[in-house]
């Protein structure tokens, strides 16, 4: 019998190979996986900690960023993960619900893995599983403004560090470094 529990590591043991950080963070939640623990939001900050999933969209060398009213931050899109959601079905809801438009992923599995503390609202720690999708810098996008201020895209020279998730520039660099971004390079 296949459990949700068994789904979700099978999912963290997917994402490609990052740095020293990353790894951290897949043992520290495959234990966490493994306890027992519940995995996805009940309320805000119940449990803790809980699955998110965040998508990047990218088109060439440039990718998209929303303005995220409850954070302050500029963020990549993304949600937490239902109870019983794969999180790859999450970002493509997400990109539904957030940007009005169907999901075309770069790749099925998820690419990064951060384990954060959040920064503004009720505190609680999010499992995050970045997903990259393909984007279209021409394109309309009917984003969500009860969500969003406003959504822009980004040369990843250009965005805002002191504004985002402080791991963006590190998942920036894995996508650089897998060849799913082009040019410009981030610090990180």
């Amino acid at each position: 019998m296949t459990t949700y529990a068994s789904v979700i590591a099978e999912v963290l043991r997917s994402i490609p190979d990052g740095d020293a950080t990353e790894q951290a963070a897949r043992d520290q939640v495959l234990a966490h996986v493994a306890s027992g623990a519940p995995l996805t939001r009940i309320s805000t900050d119940t449990p803790d900690p809980h699955l998110v999933s965040y998508f990047l969209l990218t088109d060439g060398e440039q990718v998209l960023m929303v303005d995220h009213r409850k954070s302050g931050l500029w963020l990549p899109t993304g949600g937490h993960v239902d109870a019983g959601e794969h999180p790859r079905d999450t970002a493509l809801r997400e990109v539904r619900e957030e940007l009005g438009i169907a999901g075309d992923l770069l790749s099925p599995d998820p690419l990064f893995l951060t384990v954060q503390r959040t920064q503004n609202g009720p505190p609680h720690t999010d499992i995050s599983l970045w997903y990259a999708m393909r984007g279209d810098v021409q394109a309309s996008y009917d984003w969500d403004p009860q969500e969003f201020h406003s959504i822009r895209w980004f040369l990843p020279s250009d965005i805002p560090l002191a504004r985002t998730d402080p791991n963006l520039p590190r998942f920036l660099a894995k996508l650089y470094r897998l060849g799913l971004l082009r040019n410009q390079e981030v610090e990180g």
